[in-house]
Order: C-alpha cells, then sequence, then structure tokens
C-alpha cells in the first residue's frame, strides 16, 4: 500500500536491534568498533526499509529506474532498489466516477442550456496512464466537459430533452476515442439533468397545455361525432318501427315522473307519437302519478310514525 510507514519501522527497528546485539559485547573491548557495527545496522536497517513497497489488490506502483521505466509492480509486496529507483505514480485500477457539466451552453437552437453529467471510466494501461499523459484524471475531466460542449452545439433542445440515452452514447464513443491513446477506458456515461431558464420553461410548459387542450378538443369533436352516427342508425331504427319509438317515449315520460318534479312539459308533438290522448295514454300517465303519490304518502306515514315513537320514548 502507499503508506508502508508501520511496516518500514518495523523492519527498521529488528535490524537496529541485531546491529545492537552485535555490537554489544565489542563496547568494552573496542567501543569504536561496537560504534561501527551500530553504524553499519542503522544504514541497512534504512536501506531495507526504504525498499519494501506494499501494493493493494487495485494499484499498480510505476517504478523508474534512473529516470527509465523500470517496471509496474503490485499488487502485493516487492522490493526497489532505494536511490536508484522510484515510485512517480500509484495507479487506481478499479472504476471511477468522475462528474462534469457545462454552463449556458448554446444548443442548435441557440437555447442555453446547464447540463450535468457523469463519466464511469477505469485504467486498463497503468504505463500508459504514468508515461503519455501528465495528469490523466484532469485530462479526463477536460476532455468530458468538451466533447459535451461539442455534443450539445450539434443537438437541437427537444432531442436533448428526450434522447438522453443517444446523447450519452455519443459521449461516451467521443470520450473513449480521446483517452484512449492514455490508457483509459470509459465504461458509460450518464446525463444527469438538463437546466433550461425559467422563461423557456415556462413558454413549454404552456405549449404543453396548449396541444394537450387541443388533443381534448379534437377527441370531444370525434366523440360527438360518434354520437351522431349512433343517433342516426337509432332514428333509422325507430322509422321503420313505430311500436319501439313508441314505448321508448314511454319509458322517457315515466323517468321524468320518477323524479321530484310533478310537473313534465312534453311538446305536441311527443303526445300525438306517444298517442297520449288517448284513452290508453291518459289511463298509462294517472297510473303512474297515483304510484307516485302513494309513495309519497307512504314516506309522510312513515316518518310520522317514527317521530311519534321518539316524542314517547322521551
Amino acid at each position: 500500500m502507499r503508506n508502508t510507514s508501520s511496516i518500514n519501522n518495523l523492519i527498521f527497528i529488528l535490524i537496529l536491534c541485531i546491529g545492537a546485539a552485535i555490537g554489544f559485547p565489542f563496547y568494552e573491548k573496542n567501543p569504536t568498533e561496537a560504534l561501527l557495527i551500530l553504524a553499519a545496522a542503522f544504514l541497512i536497517a534504512c536501506f531495507v526499509s526504504s525498499a519494501i513497497k506494499i501494493a493493494n489488490q487495485w494499484d499498480r506502483a510505476v517504478v523508474l529506474r534512473l529516470g527509465r521505466f523500470r517496471a509496474l509492480k503490485g499488487p502485493g509486496l516487492f522490493l526497489i532498489i532505494p536511490i536508484i529507483d522510484k515510485i512517480t505514480y500509484w495507479i487506481d485500477i478499479r472504476v471511477i466516477t468522475t462528474t462534469f457539466k457545462t454552463e449556458k451552453t448554446l444548443t442548435k437552437d441557440t437555447v442555453p442550456v446547464d447540463v450535468d453529467a457523469v463519466l464511469f471510466w477505469k485504467v486498463i494501461d497503468p504505463k500508459k496512464a504514468a508515461l503519455e499523459i501528465a495528469d490523466y484524471e484532469s485530462a479526463i475531466g477536460w476532455a468530458s466537459q468538451t466533447a459535451l460542449r461539442d455534443v450539445i452545439g450539434t443537438t437541437i433542445l427537444s432531442d436533448m430533452l428526450e434522447g438522453r440515452n443517444k446523447i450519452s452514447n455519443e459521449l461516451q464513443q467521443i470520450i473513449d476515442e480521446r483517452t484512449e491513446p492514455w490508457g483509459v477506458n470509459v465504461i458509460a456515461v450518464e446525463i444527469k439533468d438538463v437546466l433550461i431558464p425559467p422563461a423557456l420553461e415556462d413558454a413549454m410548459s404552456m405549449q404543453a397545455q396548449a396541444e394537450r387542450e387541443r388533443q381534448a378538443r379534437v377527441i370531444l369533436g370525434d366523440s360527438e361525432r360518434q354520437i351522431a352516427e349512433k343517433f342516426g342508425e337509432a332514428a333509422l331504427t325507430y322509422t321503420n318501427n313505430p311500436v319501439a319509438l313508441h314505448l321508448r317515449a314511454m319509458n322517457m315520460l315515466y323517468e321524468g315522473l320518477k323524479e321530484n318534479s310533478t310537473i313534465v312539459i312534453v311538446p305536441s308533438s311527443a303526445i300525438e307519437s306517444m298517442q297520449l290522448g288517448g284513452l290508453a295514454g291518459m289511463t298509462a300517465m294517472t297510473m303512474g302519478l297515483e304510484e307516485k303519490n302513494a309513495k309519497m304518502k307512504k314516506t309522510k306515514v312513515e316518518k310520522k310514525a317514527l317521530a311519534d315513537k321518539s316524542d314517547s320514548d322521551e
């Protein structure tokens, strides 16, 4: 791992203790020799502790030897030659997410928009990422932002709002082509949000409302047309069958009499067509009215009985 201070310190102390244990017996006879042994142990401890490195499973260490690329080390324990070898980069090969956005970028139809996006990428060639570009993480962010601006400039607003998947795929292809020489693979690009000016948002809302109202009027007109067609079919049926027309008229009159009102205004033409002026028609109307009056009287009697009962209980 990048921070190996605990292991290095342990090895340093262990080697130093071994040197002290070897030089201590010589201290009484020859103190200079004992100090030389202790100094040699100190140098060896520094050398060995500096040579031992440990990389995590997801890390790769880029080792340069006298300024030239030597090898990629890791994961796990590995050794380098201190002073001669140098670790310049620790490359993380896991999938990394980078957020990027553009502000006030004009679309193809000259609408300023703010777009937020997320980039998913990983390093597939740590050697290229270390040697081909100075700071690959910053370069990926700038490449993503410029690619997003280019795509917005060639897309109209309606397509941007409706076809986010298409824009994401196009962005992924553009960014991947730019970052491939750096040993970076773009996995996916996701458009998080597209912000438009408030005035334009209100105008689009009014346009959508007007479109819905237009569709509602079209549907209503089509419904009226279908109803008229059905009435025409019914008229043809009643023309060929006067008895059915008479029964329908009687039913409509009866339904009107069932309501609370006791007066029904009927055109004279309807009376003639239903033959209500005759004895049979008058009898039918009288029976309907008598039936309704009987129901009303029955309701009044029941209400009065309930009132008398409540008074007696009190």
